[in-house]
């Protein structure tokens, strides 16, 4: 199911995810978010002090983004990595 983002002023919770994200926190990731969905809640994922990331953490957070969640305060390592795989994903 497509939600609406939070700029169309749904309500919504923040998700803070620091330190390392990896494909093995993902299940629980993911269960959050639809945890927030069954409760018509809009995530937010806040990743100022993410530090690092595997391939399919970021996939995931490439896919889901605007559709899904949204992303604030990514890293300019994680959007530089995006760019480089929109290509391949596409």
């Amino acid at each position: 199911m497509q939600r609406a983002s939070s700029a169309l002023g749904v309500p919504n919770v923040t998700i803070r995810v620091s330190g390392k994200l990896f494909k093995g926190h993902l299940f629980y990731l993911n269960q959050l978010v639809q945890t927030a969905d069954a409760c018509e809640l809009w995530v937010v994922h806040n990743l100022e002090n993410l530090e690092e990331i595997d391939r399919e953490a970021l996939l995931y957070l490439m896919h889901g983004e605007a559709c899904d969640f949204d992303l604030v305060a990514c890293p300019a390592f994680i959007r530089d990595w995006m760019s480089h795989e929109l290509p391949r994903t596409a």
